[in-house]
């Protein structure tokens, strides 16, 4: 390398102690920094040589070996190197205009390129050292100081051909305390099956007091979460007098208790402040017609001279559906039917509902309901697998805006008894309409 590559060549600067060296002994030439440095501080020697006082120079620099110095710009540089006697001054360059001279730690040639198919973990394949000059150099240098271990990672991951362990099977929870929901079930079933082919009208009274323990249900939840003050008095008393009037006067019968309990509605909430009364009278009217109207068509089934049979064929088909849409939905369920509304249901479910009422149906009308066939039975059993899953849905709906899981708790395991009149209520008039259709209303 010439000198035109470091700066301008040595010069003979002033002596040591004509500059003022306090010392005023004869050093080494002040040729330590190059003519075109235009400093305008002192320079320092501090080497080992004679001359250990301050020279005056119009350059600044840091002379770090035997004689070279450095220009580092308008600041005061110090001269550390090893300066003897008078030896000559070493090459001088402006360090402004220099290039970068750090010294690049030597890389094995065994060592893959940034990049290339055994560089997977940038840093892992660095067998020598750092490769950039930010970066710690090797013990190389003897102001390097020996790397530290490098401290093991806080959570380390895995090798990727590390077995994982294998997660523990969940168990599937049915949801519900079945030894409770069980007994409850059967001990219902006797009531009702005792009260239905003993005296009908046992029957009668007990899907009256359902009637009216659901409507106090509704009517409770309706009041503490949503703040509506439905009338329970009229709902309870027009309720019970629809079931009656639907069992002793038919459809019509039916009808005008459903009108007479709307009105008496309207004119028991008017004793009370006008605040919230369109409101109040809304949920009443659907309370009306959502629980007692529709139960009325149970006692409307017991009309015929067959009736108890009709009543138990439709208590079985949609307990049998209910049944096999929780048993097949419980096992087999992947693929949600409603998840916004239900998410427990699923449409593996509805169709274990559905296979499972269709079954029961063409057993029921074909053994037990008069001048009834199987494939009636068929039909009657998709038609109520479709209403009680619509029932079941729509209860699900009003229990998700009121933000609660159950009406009740009267009924261990099940809840309350909206809980389990929701896929009831809906398909009661269904199976009427369809057992006048095919059999008759006799």
């Amino acid at each position: 390398m010439n000198d035109s590559s470091w700066g301008a060549p040595p010069h003979a600067g002033p002596q040591a102690g004509q500059a003022g060296s306090p010392a005023g002994q004869a050093g080494a030439p002040a040729g330590y920094w190059g003519p075109t440095d235009q400093g305008t501080g002192q320079g320092y020697d501090h080497g080992h040589g004679p001359d250990s006082g301050q020279v005056p120079d119009s350059g600044q620099g840091y002379g770090q070996g035997p004689g070279q110095g450095y220009d580092l710009g308008r600041t005061q540089g110090y001269d550390q190197g090893y300066v003897q006697g008078a030896g000559p001054a070493g090459p001088a360059y402006d360090a402004q205009n220099a290039p970068q001279t750090r010294p690049m730690p030597i890389v094995p040639d065994d060592v893959p390129a940034y990049g290339s198919d055994q560089d997977d973990d940038r840093g892992a394949a660095r067998l020598s050292g750092p490769l950039f000059r930010d970066e710690t150099f090797r013990n190389d240098t003897p102001s390097a100081q020996p790397l530290p271990h490098a401290a093991a990672p806080q959570n380390p991951e895995p090798m990727p051909d590390a077995p994982q362990p294998t997660p523990a099977p969940q168990k599937k929870s049915a949801g519900r305390d079945l030894g409770a929901a069980i007994g409850v079930g059967v001990g219902l079933g006797v009531v009702i099956v005792a009260s239905l082919f003993v005296v009908k009208a046992v029957f009668v009274g007990v899907v009256a007091v359902a009637v009216v323990v659901g409507l106090w249900e509704l009517t409770s939840r309706l009041q503490e979460r949503k703040g509506i003050k439905a009338p329970l008095v009229p709902l309870a008393l027009g309720g019970a007098a629809m079931v009656v009037a639907g069992y002793a006067r038919g459809a019509e019968g039916a009808w005008v208790a459903l009108a007479l309990t709307g009105l008496a509605v309207l004119v028991w909430r008017m004793t009370e402040p006008p605040e919230g009364y369109l409101r109040d009278v809304t949920a009443g009217l659907f309370a009306a017609f959502y629980v007692p109207f529709l139960a009325t068509f149970v006692a409307m089934m017991l009309t015929a001279d067959d009736g108890p049979f009709r009543v138990m064929t439709f208590l079985l088909l949609t307990v049998v559906s209910d049944t096999g849409a929780y048993a097949v939905g419980w096992r087999f369920g992947t693929h949600k039917l409603a998840p916004r509304i239900s998410p427990g249901k699923t449409r593996e479910g509805l169709v274990g509902a559905v296979l499972f009422a269709m079954v029961a149906g063409a057993l029921c009308m074909q053994f037990l309901i008069d001048d009834g066939t199987w494939w009636q039975g068929l039909l009657l059993g998709v038609a109520v697998a479709a209403s009680a899953t619509l029932g079941d849905l729509g209860e699900s709906m009003i229990k998700r805006d009121l933000g609660i899981k159950d009406m009740g708790t009267l009924l261990p395991g099940h809840g309350g008894i909206m809980d389990r009149l929701d896929s009831l209520l809906p398909t009661a008039p269904v199976v009427w309409l369809l057992m006048v259709l095919f059999v008759g209303s006799g």
